[in-house]
């Protein structure tokens, strides 16, 4: 696992490498004889009360911008289909989800700006609690509606603070690894952690240790309002790209957590199970 800087991101040299990953062997469908994308990428959006309005804005603007770049559909053009297929949800309690653009396939200029149309149009929300849990729960069976199969499968996961909601997410995320799905994090820093709203220090940490995982997973931390887009366009070059760490990839098992797993849980449970 691999905490990136925005900069090393959009380094030349993005577009080449090999692409990680294979088609699992279980249930040996068409489908997963046959790979016809890059990568099925689920993007799991968070909007719960924490994300002000101009984050959430931002953030959506951050996606729908990044998916239409000049850099974006030179990467998509650069894999072995030159295609992805990708959905893109919001969440925020361990019960509330919503499918914003369902499974579609982005090959080029037009299908990109279908997609961001789609984004940008729809009305922006908020939820109450986190539930990251929640949102990996949810993006797992997706992977099993989309009809189309890919080399890798990833989610990829933005959030401005850690689970509180729903189960710890620890254990859910090794349920997906098993599944071969990568997971990636995009943790929002931009404001001081606040006991109002229970955010944490080191929010990156928490993303690295207890919430990423897989083959070249990696987070790319936010800490510059400025940079938001700017980290969100790194962030989907690296997963169209298939892009992996430079150093070995630690296993979960192999080393502790900086920060507890459970410090939402806990946060929340000092604030209001008293």
């Amino acid at each position: 696992m691999r905490c990136i800087s925005i900069g090393a991101a959009l380094l030349a040299g993005l577009l080449s490498g090999d692409v990680v990953g294979a088609a699992s062997s279980n249930q040996m469908t068409e489908k997963q004889i046959a790979p016809s994308v890059d990568v099925e990428l689920v993007i799991a959006v968070d909007v719960s009360y924490s994300m002000d309005l101009d984050e959430l804005a931002v953030q959506r603007e951050g996606y729908a911008q990044a998916i239409v770049s000049k850099v974006f559909l030179q990467a998509l053009r650069a894999g072995p289909n030159s295609k992805i297929s990708l959905t893109y949800f919001e969440w925020s309690a361990s019960s509330d989800q919503k499918i914003i653009v369902p499974w579609r396939v982005i090959d080029g200029p037009e299908t990109a700006d279908a997609v961001a149309s789609d984004i940008m149009n729809t009305p922006v929300r908020r939820g109450s609690r986190t539930s990251i849990s929640g949102a990996i729960q949810f993006a797992m069976p997706l992977f099993e509606e989309d009809p189309y199969r890919g080399l890798r499968r990833v989610i990829d996961v933005s959030g401005d603070g850690p689970n509180n909601n729903g189960l710890p997410v620890a254990p859910v995320r090794e349920e997906a690894l098993a599944k071969g799905i990568v997971i990636n994090g995009l943790p929002i820093m931009v404001k001081e952690p606040s006991y109002a709203t229970m955010d944490i220090d080191n929010l990156d940490w928490y993303y690295e240790d207890c919430v990423i995982g897989g083959p070249g997973s990696f987070v790319v931390p936010i800490t510059d309002r400025e940079k938001f887009k700017e980290a969100i366009r790194a962030k989907l070059l690296l997963e169209v790209a298939g892009r992996t760490p430079e150093h070995r990839v630690i296993p979960t098992a192999e080393k502790e957590p900086r920060v507890s797993c459970l410090i939402g849980e806990k946060l929340w449970q000092d604030r209001w199970a008293r």
